[in-house]
């Protein structure tokens, strides 16, 4: 299975941000999808930075795609998306149905430029609705986070794929990281601040990881990224290997965290192309100093926050 660096879901530095890339273009993974995703006001990279960035990753061997935002609420911010859907060195991941339109209609209009994909918080939970969206020119579908594996095998199953105008439509599944849960147009960040959105002082960039929320318990339970909302754990399939085969995914999703995802991304390699014991890498992992535990829930038609399970027996038959 392919694996694909998912966009920076966090405000970095930009020095921060630039040696980051600098070891994913190093490492195993073979996509890295860039962009700026949550918040406009994280202007710091602007849409010609990451397309720099795009070419230097594609320079070091690496297929890129340009993600657009997943909640676009001003002129501006659709102004950057259109841009985003219209420049032809890179396939765009559709963050939103503004997107789906832009790259529809482009498309429709010019066969031959990128293709474009289906993002993970489109409403895409059926086989009708992935016709649909493949119809419209997709090749690659980012399934929403909280599919379990079996739900993908009857929407995208791989004796009878969805077709898309260049073939079967690809799967990807989110395998790593803090789970993107929801979409604002408040910024919690902001408020837990006590600061207007529109004059937020940029706080977010204090959280490498976003600002980690409890329970009246003390029970680490959400995470505050400006105004998304993600798990505090961490979404993990690393021993999700046959199930991931047999729902047909092509990709897994591996999402930044600010401490140890060089190794994750080491670790993931070595599972899925190297026929290391899923195992040995679990408890690597969990030695590292990753921002939460280690869940599978969504996967297992549980909750999400189920910690890791091993897989039952019938599982690997």
């Amino acid at each position: 299975m392919n694996l694909t660096i998912g966009p920076l879901l966090y405000w970095w530095p930009r020095p921060a941000l630039m040696d980051f890339y600098a070891q994913v273009a190093d490492g195993p993974a073979q996509t890295v999808v860039l962009g700026e995703l949550v918040c406009s006001r994280r202007n710091e990279f602007k849409l010609d930075d990451w397309l720099d960035l795009g070419r230097d990753l594609r320079q070091a061997g690496k297929e890129v795609v340009i993600a657009t935002q997943a909640l676009v609420m001003s002129e501006a911010e659709l102004r950057t998306l259109r841009r985003v859907c219209e420049q032809e060195e890179f396939a765009v991941e559709a963050g939103d149905a503004a997107a789906l339109r832009v790259l529809a209609r482009a498309a429709a209009q010019d066969p031959g430029r990128p293709a474009f994909w289906l993002g993970p918080h489109l409403n895409i939970y059926s086989r009708a609705a992935l016709e649909e969206h493949a119809a419209l020119g997709a090749t690659q579908w980012v399934a929403p986070v909280e599919l379990a594996l079996d739900a993908l095998a009857l929407i995208n199953p791989p004796p009878e794929p969805v077709l898309g105008i260049d073939g079967p439509i690809r799967t990807e599944v989110f395998a790593f990281g803090r789970l993107p849960l929801a979409f604002s147009a408040r910024c919690f960040t902001a408020r837990h601040h006590r600061l207007r959105k529109d004059d937020c002082e940029f706080r977010c960039r204090d959280d490498a990881d976003g600002l980690l929320l409890k329970t009246t318990e003390g029970e680490p339970f959400l995470a505050l990224n400006g105004i998304q909302t993600q798990s505090a754990a961490l979404q993990c399939l690393i021993n999700q290997g046959p199930l991931c085969a047999k729902a047909g995914v092509a990709s897994l999703r591996l999402s930044p965290c600010g401490q140890g995802f060089t190794r994750v991304v080491e670790l993931f390699d070595a599972v899925f192309h190297q026929g290391l014991a899923p195992a040995t890498a679990l408890a690597e992992l969990r030695a590292l100093p990753l921002p939460g535990e280690l869940v599978d829930g969504f996967a297992r038609r549980q909750p999400g926050l189920e910690p890791l399970q091993p897989l039952p027996s019938e599982a690997l038959v």
